[in-house]
């Protein structure tokens, strides 16, 4: 049994065992924060109405919303990061606690404008990490029949920046179909499928906000932290 526990390789200081008083005794009691993000600049976008359904779904479930507008967004390295779209949009990714992410499929893929949007969020920002630890919920609109490459590299996306995706998502074909005169959404299963993305995104948003920098805190930047700081403190005594 010793042999078995024997972990030469392990920093002893930096290593931390999960357990249930490490975590937040008490509850945050403003609404959760939720930014919508959608991906096209069309004057009737779809994915901007299924964010704007989406808005007042989540607004009527208690949350507080933010739209970001992406037109005039510069393509990223042809402006710093002193634009105030871009500030605009790193200020919503730090605001909030809970994302919502919508975009048309273009040639099998995301398009553009959404992942401008994007990459103009690095994964940190001074010591800040503007997405570490935030809830996200994917969706796609599809001009044709239904597809899922969208919302899978949506997936992968907010894996890199190390969001908490939810499991459930929507995916709307035929999107022109979906919506009436007045822009708003018609009842439908996509409909009803995307009120149980977003009861699902604030449940998790509720369950997981409070505990952010506690759930996304790694033993192997820990060490890295420690060895950095070594090295700057020997320096300093040369």
């Amino acid at each position: 049994m010793n042999e078995q526990l024997d972990t030469p390789n392990l920093n002893a200081e930096r290593i931390q065992t999960p357990i249930r008083p490490n975590f937040s005794a008490s509850a945050s009691v403003h609404p959760p924060r939720i930014l919508l993000l959608y991906g096209s600049l069309r004057k009737r976008s779809f994915s901007c109405l299924v964010i704007e359904e989406s808005a007042r779904l989540l607004t009527l479930m208690g949350a507080e919303v933010r739209i970001f507008n992406p037109e005039g967004l510069p393509q990223p390295d042809t402006e710093d990061e002193k634009h105030p779209k871009v500030q605009e949009l790193r200020d919503l990714m730090t605001w909030s606690e809970g994302q919502v992410w919508c975009s048309p499929e273009r040639h099998g893929a995301m398009t553009g404008i959404f992942k401008t949007q994007l990459d103009w969020v690095p994964l940190s920002i001074g010591s800040v990490r503007p997405t570490q630890g935030k809830t996200l919920a994917v969706m796609q609109v599809c001009g044709g029949s239904q597809s899922f490459n969208v919302v899978n590299q949506l997936r992968v996306l907010g894996r890199w920046m190390r969001m908490f995706t939810i499991p459930n998502q929507s995916s709307v074909a035929k999107a022109y179909l979906e919506f009436d005169d007045n822009d708003r959404m018609k009842p439908s299963p996509y409909y009803n499928r995307i009120v149980d993305v977003l009861e699902e995104l604030m449940k998790f948003t509720l369950l997981l906000r409070d505990n952010q920098s506690l759930l996304v805190d790694r033993y192997s930047e820990r060490v890295e932290s420690a060895d950095a700081l070594s090295q700057r403190v020997n320096l300093r005594s040369i």
